[in-house]
């Protein structure tokens, strides 16, 4: 898992989009719009860029397109690798903010 971190700010926003539940690509748009406060925007072309990369490293896979939906709306679903590697990169921050802080706590003391 480690050698595919660190995650680009785009895979980690798609990959924690997809950890809860499958998507399309217009829905992980907007999910990690939301979830980043509008800080994160991921056009068209950097979406589906990031989803072609995650497809072929084999961290997120295809997903079914539910009944009654337009079926040329690509559905996606984060892989068990996917999930493997979403929880290594947020222990891999948390170390970055820990470490960060106790120098903050040092520098202060």
């Amino acid at each position: 898992m480690k050698e595919m971190l660190p995650l680009t700010e785009a895979f980690y926003y798609i990959l924690i989009v997809l950890y809860t539940e499958p998507s399309h690509g217009y829905g992980i748009m907007q999910d990690t719009e939301r979830k980043s406060g509008g800080r994160v925007k991921l056009g068209a072309g950097t979406l589906y860029t990031a989803l072609n990369t995650l497809l072929n490293k084999g961290l997120i896979d295809h997903y079914p397109v539910p009944e009654g939906t337009d079926a040329r709306r690509k559905m996606y679903a984060i892989t068990e690798t996917g999930r493997q590697v979403v929880e290594a990169e947020i222990a891999r921050l948390e170390e970055l903010l820990n470490v960060g802080r106790q120098a903050l706590i040092m520098k202060k003391g």
